[in-house]
């Protein structure tokens, strides 16, 4: 059986990411439909997803008409209004992280599954049900990951008005995607690098107050955990900048918030960090050809009802 997955145009802050290209609107399994100006900020019109079999709808009408609501980022509270009981939202949904409160608050009342296509474990959230969706591999849009750890590290080095030299002292979190952006846009101005894994962070602590930057590309689950805690900032060296690019909101650095384009420097416990949820829409265009790829191939073409079939199967866990 054909489903109609609605996609629509990205709303939150500073997003400029195009989730399905038309060179990749080929051998679905799905229908596809578009919301007007879906591919406006890749200079698409309508009519090339037109020519490709895609319809192009309203937003509104996206909502009413389709089962399947594709939005790349959370949906904010003005698409509310349009959400009917027992839809699917797929996208990063982040229900343990910022989009809990909307998946709480507005999906669980409303019978509404949610997808979450973690880069490391989608997972599809159905009440207080969590089910790891395993036929989607690891690592699946590893690339957006890696455009995030080099977007993030270049941006919040412009904001902050300071350029490394070979003076410059640098820690990197993790050897993950994330981190392999980062090192690729630091290195290009030769400070001194040192990379820290998690079986190494007592290292990094004991030697904390050597670094001018410290950039983060480690994701914490669990919550009140935090990679560098409040006791931590209190040693780090004066006028030390922290660049979260792994981007965990209070998670990985104690009392951060994230932070947007038009302000992305804030500060916590004196110490300036950077925070950007969607750092990848800095380089949108190169972030939505990967994203396009990855998609299609793991979600839009296998057949949705593929998802929705792990609600037959044992879940993972309890969402709590």
């Amino acid at each position: 059986m054909k489903f109609v997955i609605g996609f629509i145009k990205p709303n939150y802050p500073g997003e400029k990411r195009v989730a399905i290209l038309p060179q990749d609107i080929k051998d679905l399994e799905n229908d596809i439909a578009v919301e007007d100006g879906f591919g406006y900020e890749m200079g698409i019109s309508n009519q090339e997803y037109l020519n490709k079999g895609a319809q192009v709808m309203s937003r509104a009408d996206i909502f009413e008409k389709c089962d399947f609501i594709f939005s790349l980022k959370l949906l904010q509270p003005s698409d509310y209004q349009y959400l009917r009981k027992g839809q699917t939202i797929i996208g990063w949904t982040h229900p343990y992280g910022s989009g809990r409160k909307f998946y709480e608050e507005q999906c669980i009342p409303r019978d509404i599954k949610v997808v979450d296509l973690d880069n490391i474990t989608p997972r599809l959230f159905y009440h207080r049900h969590v089910y790891n969706l395993d036929y989607i591999p690891r690592n699946f849009v590893y690339q957006n990951s890696i455009i995030a750890g080099f977007g993030s590290t270049y941006h919040a080095l412009m904001a902050n008005g300071e350029m490394p030299t070979h003076e410059t002292k640098v820690a990197i979190l993790s050897s993950g995607n994330v981190s392999q952006g980062a090192f690729k846009a630091i290195a290009a101005f030769n400070p001194t690098i040192r990379m820290f894994y998690r079986k190494t962070m007592n290292e990094f602590y004991d030697t904390i107050s050597d670094y001018d930057i410290i950039i983060n590309g480690i994701q914490v689950d669990q919550p009140n955990i935090n990679i560098i805690s409040k006791e931590h900032l209190a040693k780090l060296k004066k006028n030390c900048f922290i660049i979260d690019a792994a981007a965990h909101q209070g998670r990985a650095i104690y009392g951060t918030k994230f932070t947007y384009n038009e302000a992305p420097i804030a500060q916590t416990e004196g110490v300036s960090y950077y925070c950007l949820s969607n750092s990848p829409s800095l380089f949108y265009k190169t972030a939505s050809k990967e994203i396009s790829k990855a998609f299609t191939k793991y979600v839009y073409q296998p057949s949705v009802s593929k998802i929705i079939s792990y609600l037959n199967k044992k879940p993972s866990f309890i969402y709590e």
